[in-house]
């Protein structure tokens, strides 16, 4: 596969405008080989025909739900899935992640973010993850991150999730860790070159982040302020 836009893509919700709308907008983004469900029934018979790279599914469906469903077709692997549901309850969220799925946007969305959100789950698992190595985790004053599974465990034992934006945010700095990165390469790193207009979205994320990686969010001591500049995060030996 030379591009990851080539992987197979099986899209399961039972509103047919979404998974319109959904086709339009992957399409757009370069996205070739897109296959629809609206029921799990439907979805077994297009994965028995071709199994996908990636899985974008919805938990409501007629016919069962897409836990169940997930559960199911994963089975024989490990398939990258996001889960795409009006289901914004925190249990639900968790519990999906923790089937092995790679994410969990809510609906509505902004097609940006749900387009940020993919193209972070197949770089990591079709194509390269990054300049530097971070199997063995990425350790901070205050608690450990895996960015592989969006994780952030903390020293009491608490298990958080990091977003999709959250992930990318730290995974720039982190191939520059020790370095200041300028707000400008953040932000297009995440967002790519249309990326104006999203600086203060940064500063939230960034504050977001603080919240969840540092122990005192106030006084951070790994995500760091270059004030002017940009950003520097320093990491644990």
């Amino acid at each position: 596969m030379q591009r990851i836009q080539d992987v197979e893509i099986l899209l399961v919700d039972d509103n047919p405008e979404l998974l319109a709308m959904l086709c339009q907008t992957l399409q757009g983004a370069g996205y070739t080989y897109l296959h629809t469900a609206r029921t799990c029934a439907a979805a077994r018979e297009v994965f028995a025909q071709t199994p996908p790279g990636l899985l974008i599914l919805d938990i409501n469906l007629p016919d069962g739900d897409g836990f169940t469903l997930f559960r199911e077709l994963n089975g024989a692997g490990e398939i990258p899935a996001l889960f795409l549901s009006a289901r914004d309850a925190d249990a639900d969220r968790l519990f999906g992640l923790g089937l092995g799925a790679d994410d969990y946007l809510t609906k509505p969305f902004l097609t940006q973010e749900l387009l940020l959100r993919i193209q972070l789950i197949l770089r990591r698992v079709w194509g390269r993850s990054g300049q530097t190595s971070l199997a063995a985790g990425l350790h901070l004053a205050a608690c450990r991150v895996e960015l592989g599974d969006a994780s952030v465990h903390r020293a009491d034992g608490t298990l958080l999730t990091l977003t999709g934006t959250e992930r990318a945010i730290l995974q720039k700095l982190a191939d520059n860790r020790g370095h200041i990165v300028t707000y400008d390469a953040v932000c297009q790193a995440v967002w790519g070159q249309g990326y104006y207009g999203y600086e203060n979205s940064l500063n939230v994320h960034i504050r977001h982040l603080r919240e969840k990686i540092e122990a005192d969010p106030s006084h951070p001591q790994s995500l760091l302020t270059a004030r002017g500049l940009g950003y520097k995060l320093v990491t644990e030996e």
